[in-house]
């Protein structure tokens, strides 16, 4: 039998955050934890668990339950190299805030990796809903998101973009969530590309 050479992941030692909620595409999130962890980093399901230890949502199409275990109110932003906002209704439902004049915890998280350019962020599809809060953060850039958002990111001061995926600088975006595969192969390379500097 021949010997087969495993070769080191890419990303072997890098966290990558994933936040997730109820109605959220199963094909794109199967795919990042299992595309993501094929180059050897570390995947974090993040979502606001209400104090819970843990909660289980479901996806969109198939109903298929997600458990989810770490709380992104207590997540260290510094462990992720790259932060995933993932399409459809997951943003719409993570931007809830009982108080209308603070911040959903989700919507503070990205604002603070908006300011951090050593985080890579991947925003796709729906997902520019959890910056509608926070205009400043994409104000200038360039950016593609779902068709009915185009509106949204441009009064948001943003530059869209008619491309599948679009990069500027540290901000991965992506149109649709049919285009999860482009968008996690994006953050993989600039990922890697960060770690051969």
């Amino acid at each position: 039998m021949a010997d087969i050479a495993v070769r080191e992941g890419t990303l072997t030692g890098t966290r990558i955050a994933v936040l997730v909620e109820s109605d959220y595409y199963e094909p794109e999130i199967t795919y990042y934890r299992h595309r993501f962890a094929e180059e050897g980093a570390e995947v974090d399901l993040l979502s606001r668990l209400w104090g819970e230890s843990q909660l289980i949502f479901t996806g969109h199409e198939f109903r298929a339950p997600l458990t989810v275990t770490r709380s992104l109110e207590g997540a260290d932003p510094r462990r992720y190299g790259a932060i995933i906002v993932p399409s459809g209704m997951v943003a719409d439902r993570l931007r809830y805030s009982e108080d209308v004049n603070r911040l959903a915890p989700a919507t503070r998280l990205l604002r603070w990796a908006l300011s951090e350019p050593g985080v890579v962020k991947g925003i796709i599809c729906h997902g520019m809903w959890l910056a509608s809060a926070i205009p400043q953060t994409v104000r200038g850039r360039k950016v593609v998101c779902h068709n009915n958002l185009i509106g949204d990111v441009r009064n948001m001061g943003a530059e869209y973009v008619d491309q599948d995926v679009v990069v500027d600088g540290d901000l991965v975006t992506a149109r649709t969530g049919e285009h999860h595969h482009l968008l996690a192969r994006t953050v993989i390379d600039l990922l890697a590309d960060r770690r051969s500097r």
